[in-house]
């Protein structure tokens, strides 16, 4: 098969991943799709990054080796942080990544320079989003200042479906804390789970404070890219869309489902190969 018109592979942890998965189906509907949740394993956040790391590397081979990708869409912060240049050294194709994306669209937004970012607890400790806040800002001649907050408990809601209620809420209200303090105007959710617990951490945080999604940002950057490489498919038609989880298939199809509003019918089984 010619290259254009292999597919683009996305992972993932879990869900979250599906909130890139519809902006890119959107952005560019003419390409086929794969998508692997990494249920089975999640969530990502606590684990050590060594072990991130694996699983980043295993779900990327499958989907050049089993599936024939052009090109890798990692939708996981936390696998972006566990590792990307080691990702991209071991792959053949282009990689593209959440964070960098987010980090230039949260330092384009604000208005004081006063920016924050939420993410795992692996995300956070690795220092990421302050790598790639700083480098947005030095290109953009911007002074920021950034806090950043790890909210542990965010990802089992969502993958539990539990997006909203009291619970959600007290959890956000301890968690945003420390953004909340240093008096952010601009607060980046830097796990792709996030936005599904949007309406929640936007109450707790006040009108005033804009919250910016990567997924948008990841797509766009996925387009340019692949057109610079000459990878992008056009046409008129709709390409094709095709999801696995390593976890289990139905609870994986039906919250899936409802947390999207499109139809994961034809979900299928990934195997995990590796145990780690």
């Amino acid at each position: 098969m010619p290259v254009v018109k292999r597919p683009i592979g996305i992972f993932d942890s879990g869900f979250g991943g599906l909130t890139v998965a519809r902006a890119l189906f959107d952005l560019m509907p003419a390409e086929d799709y794969v998508y692997i949740g990494d249920t089975g394993r999640y969530p990502y956040g606590s684990k050590p990054l060594e072990d991130v790391r694996g699983y980043a590397e295993e779900l990327a081979h499958s989907l050049i080796d089993d599936f024939d990708a052009k090109a890798i869409i990692v939708a996981c912060n936390t696998a972006t942080a566990a590792g990307l240049d080691d990702l991209r050294a071991g792959t053949t194709v282009p990689i593209i990544d959440v964070v960098a994306p987010g980090a230039y669209a949260l330092v384009s937004a604000t208005r004081t320079g006063r920016v924050g970012v939420i993410g795992t607890v692996g995300t956070v400790s690795s220092g990421a989003y302050v790598h790639a806040v700083a480098a947005a800002a030095q290109q953009s001649s911007e002074t920021v200042d950034l806090t950043s907050a790890a909210c542990p408990g965010f990802v089992e809601f969502v993958e539990r479906g539990q997006i909203t209620g009291d619970e959600v809420t007290v959890l956000a209200e301890r968690l945003l804390a420390p953004v909340r303090l240093a008096e952010v105007d601009t607060l980046l959710l830097g796990c792709t789970h996030y936005p599904f617990l949007a309406r929640t951490i936007a109450d707790v945080m006040g009108p005033d404070v804009v919250l910016v999604s990567s997924a948008d940002e990841t797509a766009f950057a996925a387009k340019d890219q692949l057109h610079q490489l000459g990878l992008l498919r056009t046409g008129g038609s709709v390409g094709s869309r095709r999801f696995l989880s390593s976890g289990d298939v139905d609870s994986f199809r039906e919250l899936g489902s409802a947390l999207l509003g499109f139809e994961l019918d034809r979900a299928e089984r990934w195997p995990i190969r590796n145990s780690a």
